[in-house]
């Protein structure tokens, strides 16, 4: 359960939302309408636009709890215990031998069913 109240969007925080979508909009316009300039300005103006939504858009109440969210996320990727090379490659070894072993069952069971259903029908011309 979270213990956090919810907050509500105030009609500034709408505002602010509506006008980072515009931005990212207007920067995607602008892009194709610059056809005609070196792609490299027209995708740094493109990120530029976008740094700037972004900034817009973090300064309302559901850009804050994103933040807040990305900030937690990378405090529990911190918490995490990773395998190491030699329990990788081990588990990687017992994963592709289990699915041979599945693959060959499958396929000793399919050839079992086909020659069934073609001794029932009669084929085998």
């Amino acid at each position: 359960m979270n213990a956090q109240p919810e907050v509500e969007s105030s009609g500034m925080d709408i505002a602010k939302l509506v006008l980072a979508g515009l931005l990212v909009a207007a920067g995607i316009v602008g892009f194709y309408y610059f056809a005609d300039q070196s792609q490299l300005l027209r995708v740094l103006g493109l990120l530029a636009v976008f740094a700037v939504a972004a900034v817009v858009g973090l300064q309302t109440a559901a850009g804050r709890g994103l933040w807040r969210f990305g900030g937690d996320a990378r405090t529990e990727l911190r918490k995490v215990v990773w395998p190491s090379r030699q329990e990788t490659i081990q588990t990687t070894l017992v994963v592709m031998a289990v699915v041979l072993v599945m693959a060959l069952f499958m396929w000793l069971v399919d050839s079992i069913l086909f020659a069934i259903v073609r001794a029932l029908i009669g084929g085998g011309g």
